[in-house]
């Protein structure tokens, strides 16, 4: 069992970071990250997130909007994440909307280095089926 640590922002006991992975209806493979993403939770995370970019060509959506804190520790994970899935042809986005969250990354510099979205990902629509009974 992981052991807990006080939340940054309310002082409160809080379970470190936890994800989990699932293929979206996107077609992306969707990870749902929640907690704080700090020093302490960092390098577990690394290890999921390693395990889930061995793939050649993944389109990788996290979900960070769950997610309540995220330090210089946890920038990094995410660094490494895009850095992975890049070297491997692949696609990282980012699904967050909160504000602290998206000033820290324009603070950073990292604004423009992720592709963010608000929410995520919709399917693409299905093509339109040709006629194939021609009229007469």
């Amino acid at each position: 069992m992981a052991e807990k640590h006080t939340a940054h922002a309310t002082g409160e006991p809080m379970e470190p970071v936890s994800a989990v992975a699932r293929h979206g209806s996107c077609g992306a493979t969707v990870v749902t990250l929640w907690g704080e993403i700090d020093v302490l939770t960092a390098p577990a995370l690394s290890e999921r997130l390693d395990t889930v970019t061995r793939a050649s060509h993944l389109d990788l959506v996290l979900d960070l909007r769950p997610v309540a804190f995220i330090d210089c520790a946890g920038l990094g994970v995410l660094c490494r994440a895009r850095n992975r899935v890049l070297s491997r042809q692949g696609r990282l986005r980012l699904v967050a909307g909160d504000a602290a969250f998206l000033r820290v990354l324009h603070v950073t510099g990292l604004r423009d280095v992720f592709d963010v979205h608000p929410e995520l990902p919709r399917p693409a629509p299905a093509p339109e089926a040709p006629d194939v009974f021609p009229g007469p």
